[in-house]
């Protein structure tokens, strides 16, 4: 029997077993990766931030081809082919979707209409207050711990805060991987966790040996924030690329990201009017200034570097801190089934005898 803890807004809301989302990491969460989770019992997202519009409805099919398990689907409002998209997610039933960037009221409303449940990933207090006057469901809250784009404020304080600001339910992201953090989110009042970079240091990962190698061998201290990518904070491991760019000057920055838009235009197979289009969306959205705005195909593209093409010396390492407390690569549902055990554990050991009397309930 699941203790009850564990039972909480997100499970009830999401229809997963346990309070654990698998987060939408671009390159990483694929169709595999999102079934494995939802197959153990948590939540997956399939990362749909880079894939290309044309493709999604098979991707998503993918995933309900390995599982009959709910899942959701992340993707940028911004970019072209964002309608499409949501027209495949509620065709295809998606149970949530996630954004980092919130779209219109209008979007939110037409999902939530539709039954998905919309949880926008948030940085910080005034955003999730924002996500939450736009409609959103619950929030997932990432504090600095947390790896990609982050904030500066740490988990243990801003999970506390946004509880205080917002009636939905919170899920705590950034520094988590067992279950003494699960334990310790339910405690502070979270309806559950969100975790990447456990998930992407699995056996059912898509991430090459040769870059998950520089993962499991990556301490704390070497794991860290950067603005050189694409102008925004950005965690990731320290190496040979993010070395270089750190030391390049504007031009030398420019002139990556240039090379990076123009792949990432090939990528997703869109127009030069097009590509313009988006980046002038992401930059009135995100309020970015021109370099940020050049930079900002940066980050796809070097990841694809690295954890598609499997070349990690040459991309970048998207990275939480707690990868430098990780050494193995079990499955996705090992993962899950530890959590579990361990959470349980810890929430009998802080309440003896609760489990007991809630089974005999």
């Amino acid at each position: 029997m699941t203790h009850p803890a564990l039972t909480t807004p997100l499970t009830e809301r999401l229809g997963c077993r346990y309070p654990i989302l698998q987060t939408a990491m671009g390159w990483v969460a694929t169709p595999q990766l999102v079934a494995a989770t939802s197959n153990a019992g948590a939540f997956g997202f399939l990362a749909g931030a880079v894939i290309p519009a044309e493709e999604i409805e098979a991707e998503i099919l993918k995933v309900k081809a390995l599982t009959d398990k709910p899942f959701g689907l992340n993707l940028h409002m911004f970019l072209p082919g964002a309608d499409h998209m949501l027209d495949m997610a509620i065709k295809h039933g998606v149970k949530a979707v996630s954004y980092s960037r919130s779209p219109s009221a209008a979007l939110v409303s037409k999902l939530k209409d539709a039954g998905i449940v919309c949880i926008p990933t948030v940085g910080a207090v005034k955003h999730a207050v924002a996500a939450v006057k736009m409609g959103a469901d619950m929030v997932t809250v990432q504090g600095g711990e947390g790896g990609g784009h982050t904030g500066s404020v740490p988990t243990n304080l801003l999970i506390p805060q946004v509880l205080d600001a917002v009636k939905v339910p919170v899920v705590a992201a950034g520094g988590f991987k067992d279950g003494r953090g699960l334990a310790a989110a339910l405690a502070y009042g979270a309806a559950g966790i969100a975790m990447g970079t456990r998930f992407l240091m699995t056996s059912d990962s898509p991430v090459p040996r040769e870059t998950l190698q520089r993962y499991v061998t990556s301490e704390i201290t070497n794991i860290i924030i950067s603005t050189r990518v694409d102008g925004a904070p950005m965690r990731m491991i320290l190496n040979e690329t993010l070395t270089r760019l750190e030391k390049a000057g504007l031009v030398g920055r420019l002139w990556q990201a240039l090379k990076s838009g123009l792949a990432f235009r090939k990528h997703a197979g869109l127009g030069y009017v097009e590509m313009l289009k988006s980046a002038l969306a992401n930059a009135r959205a995100n309020k970015l200034t021109l370099a940020e705005t050049l930079m900002a195909a940066n980050s796809p593209m070097l990841i694809q570097r690295s954890m598609v093409e499997g070349h990690p010396s040459e991309g970048v390492l998207p990275s939480g801190q707690v990868a430098g407390l990780i050494r193995d690569l079990p499955t996705a549902a090992e993962v899950i089934e530890r959590i579990v055990a361990e959470a349980e554990a810890r929430l009998d050991a802080l309440n003896p005898g609760r489990r007991d009397v809630a089974a005999a309930e």
